[in-house]
């Protein structure tokens, strides 16, 4: 729309401080979904992310084009036998399912980015379409990745090293 991707459920609020952007990303994350998995005792079971959209102004007062900066954290990709739990396993299923539908989703678009594809998928999850405009544009943008040097997890750690190989291979610029 004229305001940008409509996503339901998310609500943009102004603040003005600080203070104000470190409180709603406390609110954030006592939304955000955690659970108990094979891996780990408190597995993010959903990404999260904070938009902030910058106004300036400059010395006279006149308004300058906003710069958006998007702070994302997300779940970990997991494989759908190692996710089971004591309780719930049928849940962190669906969880695990939705996750990993999302960071392919995110995977295909900075695979059609790095392919120079004339189309590029933003559309098949909420996280891709509302980073849309911020994937496609002359945008700055950082990934990093955590990882864990135990062996139990290298399989882990090198799906998510090559997913990071693949994304520092794409360089964005006009579509």
């Amino acid at each position: 729309g004229s305001r940008g991707n409509f996503v339901p459920n998310v609500e943009a609020r102004q603040v003005t401080t600080k203070e104000e952007v470190l409180g709603l990303l406390r609110v954030g994350q006592q939304h955000r979904a955690v659970g108990c998995t094979n891996l780990n005792d408190h597995s993010s079971r959903s990404h999260f992310m904070l938009s902030l959209s910058i106004q300036f102004t400059d010395a006279t007062g006149m308004s300058l084009p906003p710069s958006k900066l998007h702070l994302i954290d997300l779940a970990g990709s997991e494989r759908l036998p190692k996710i089971a739990s004591v309780e719930g396993s049928a849940a962190r299923t669906k969880e695990t399912v939705a996750i990993n539908k999302s960071l392919s989703a995110l995977g295909d678009v900075i695979h059609a980015r790095a392919a120079e594809q004339s189309h590029v998928p933003f559309r098949n999850s909420v996280l891709t379409h509302m980073l849309q405009d911020s994937l496609s544009k002359d945008s700055k943008t950082i990934m990093l990745l955590q990882v864990t040097p135990a062996e139990a997890f290298a399989d882990e750690t090198t799906r998510s090293l090559m997913f990071g190989a693949r994304a520092r291979a794409v360089e964005l610029r006009r579509l």
